[in-house]
């Protein structure tokens, strides 16, 4: 059902927001098939984020009008928003009934994902190696600022966060603390590409809108060598405490090797 209060307002009525590298770029892309999913200038528009100092105007001006189509609806889907401490409450602040979408993949593969894409797209000179074991100082130092400096921005926590955008627990906690449940969506990755139309169902019943037949093109999807056995033992047992607490968190297991 559309969110009446965004008509004027051009708000989203849903939120993609990650986790990174865990399938948001697909999803988003089948949604705007969708013939009442109206899409927002680009996928990920980052307001929440990195660009909450250009204003609500600016962040409304994303999205298209829909005082004509009050049955559609609108959304984008940056991944970065799970992660970023600053944005549930933001998000809260500005649109308290919006609906919350959430993939999360296997940690372990995600953060060998996350790394690849460094790699291509930022320049990433470590080994995946080293770069999980320089994460804790990459990264010290800043959460605090976050919660410090009202619009800081961090290069190291956006984008070397391959370790900790994992931990998934500590940051679904934050969304749950604001938003009732009914309004936060959480899909499993691998089961949700492993039945793509069954998985879109969901979705679009969540949303309030009709099923649709969509079409299932995959995306995103980069290649690289296999992770070392040795360095995917250590992310398994490094993971392990956290998953089990998500899977508690939510009330089901996962099936993460």
């Amino acid at each position: 059902m559309v969110n009446l209060d965004n008509i004027q307002s051009r708000l989203p009525d849903f939120l993609i927001i990650g986790a990174q590298k865990a399938g948001t770029t697909s999803l988003y892309s089948y949604l705007i098939q969708h013939p009442n999913i109206d899409a927002a200038v680009t996928k990920e528009v980052h307001y929440f984020d990195v660009f909450f100092d250009k204003g609500k105007d600016w962040y409304v001006d994303q999205f298209p009008s829909l005082k004509k189509c009050t049955d559609h609806l609108t959304g984008e889907a940056t991944p970065y928003y799970i992660f970023h401490p600053n944005a549930p409450i933001r998000i809260y602040e500005m649109m308290p009934r919006t609906k919350i979408i959430v993939l999360l993949r296997n940690p372990i593969d995600r953060a060998y994902s996350h790394y690849h894409h460094a790699v291509r797209n930022l320049g990433e000179y470590l080994s995946f190696e080293d770069a999980i074991n320089k994460e804790e100082e990459r990264l010290y130092g800043e959460l605090e600022k976050f919660r410090s400096e009202f619009n800081y921005n961090s290069i190291s926590y956006q984008h070397y966060s391959y370790l900790k955008r994992g931990i998934y627990v500590d940051q679904l906690q934050l969304w749950y603390n604001l938003f009732s449940k009914d309004q936060i969506l959480v899909l499993n990755y691998e089961i949700f590409f492993s039945d793509l139309p069954r998985s879109m169902n969901t979705v679009t019943n969540f949303l309030g809108v009709s099923n649709y037949e969509y079409q299932f093109e995959p995306l995103n999807q980069g290649e690289y060598d296999s992770m070392n056995l040795q360095t995917r033992d250590f992310l398994r047992e490094y993971y392990y405490p956290h998953n089990q607490r998500l899977f508690e968190y939510l009330g089901q297991p996962y099936e993460w090797e």
